[in-house]
């Protein structure tokens, strides 16, 4: 008997529109002799099932239910594809986590913790994972710019702290860049990061939990036309994403302990897509992406692709391994 899968996208934050072109993919890319996916919208004026010919039916947030032409629709397992919040921040995973509904993420915990980006790097230093210098700020703190500068050094980078796609993101020049870079990070959070410029080779790679196993996916090298890995160089062409990357023997092989030990130390599940740079042949852990983009574009399935994993059996094993956990 097939299985029912409820493929949620969409989400309150700015990544809406890649949370949707993501989530078509997953649909489109589900093994349907095996399952029975259905498409579920999350916004915050609705949630609803959209049919194959795009009806809306709403979603009985009580028991994540959907009546559809007569018949309730109760799902199996839950594909999450939502970027940013509720999705990426475990908040919508608590909820299914109650209602007893297994999931394709970490647990909500976890979720959180990595989305956090201040409280993520902190646990991994912990582990002695290499990071960037960083300073943390709320919105309304008086920001010394100029320690900031004698703290990090210049170039810098001011970010959201809780926020993805490269949205909210500025590099930092000059001192009289700052009040723009801060106006631009809160616009998209009320927390912001500042990291120091780390001037290396930087890389995007995969871990996932693949058939019981958690695995090191191929890297990607990124090099972006632009002045660092933004939305454009990521979403619009703007970068050369080469896989595996340019990389040596030893490089590799730091690289894969630290991408592992960094997943097994969060204690993560399912997908997720670590940036590094390197510095020699150190890497530097940059973030976490628990809820990677599955557009065309994006690198995780690309370097599934390049391990020999084609789009549908990577989906299938996610849901597979959601059931199983549970």
């Amino acid at each position: 008997m097939k299985l029912t899968i409820a493929v949620i996208m969409g989400g309150y934050s700015s990544e809406y529109s890649i949370s949707i072109i993501s989530g078509n993919v997953v649909y489109n890319h589900i093994d349907k002799h095996l399952y029975n996916p259905y498409r579920v919208i999350i916004t915050k004026e609705k949630w609803v099932v959209l049919s194959e010919d795009n009806l809306e039916f709403p979603i009985d947030k009580n028991d994540f239910s959907a009546v559809i032409n007569g018949d309730k629709i109760t799902f199996d397992c839950v594909f999450n594809v939502i970027h940013g919040t509720p999705g990426e921040d475990g908040k919508i995973l608590g909820y299914f986590e109650m209602l007893d509904i297994p999931h394709t993420s970490a647990p909500a915990y976890q979720m959180a913790l990595t989305f956090n980006k201040r409280d993520c790097l902190s646990v991994l230093r912990k582990h002695g994972i290499n990071t960037a210098k960083s300073l943390y700020f709320n919105k309304g703190d008086n920001i010394d710019i100029d320690m900031v500068a004698q703290e990090l050094g210049l170039p810098c980078f001011v970010k959201p702290n809780n926020a993805g796609s490269s949205f909210g993101i500025s590099k930092v020049h000059h001192l009289e860049d700052f009040d723009v870079a801060f106006e631009k990070a809160f616009k998209e959070d009320h927390e912001i990061l500042i990291e120091s410029f780390l001037n290396g080779t930087e890389v995007s790679i995969g871990v996932i939990t693949y058939q019981d196993k958690v695995i090191p996916l191929p890297a990607t090298e990124i090099v972006s036309e632009n002045d660092f890995f933004d939305y454009e160089a990521k979403y619009e062409g703007k970068s050369n994403e080469i896989t595996p990357a340019r990389i040596s023997e030893t490089q590799l092989t730091n690289l894969h302990a630290e991408a592992i030990k960094a997943y097994k130390a969060l204690n993560m599940k399912g997908f997720s897509r670590s940036e590094f740079i390197f510095i020699g042949d150190i890497p530097y852990f940059l973030e976490m992406n628990t809820v990677p983009g599955m557009t065309t574009e994006s690198l995780l399935p690309q370097q599934a692709k390049a391990a020999g994993i084609p789009l549908p059996n990577l989906l299938s094993n996610a849901i597979e391994m959601a059931i199983k956990t549970k």
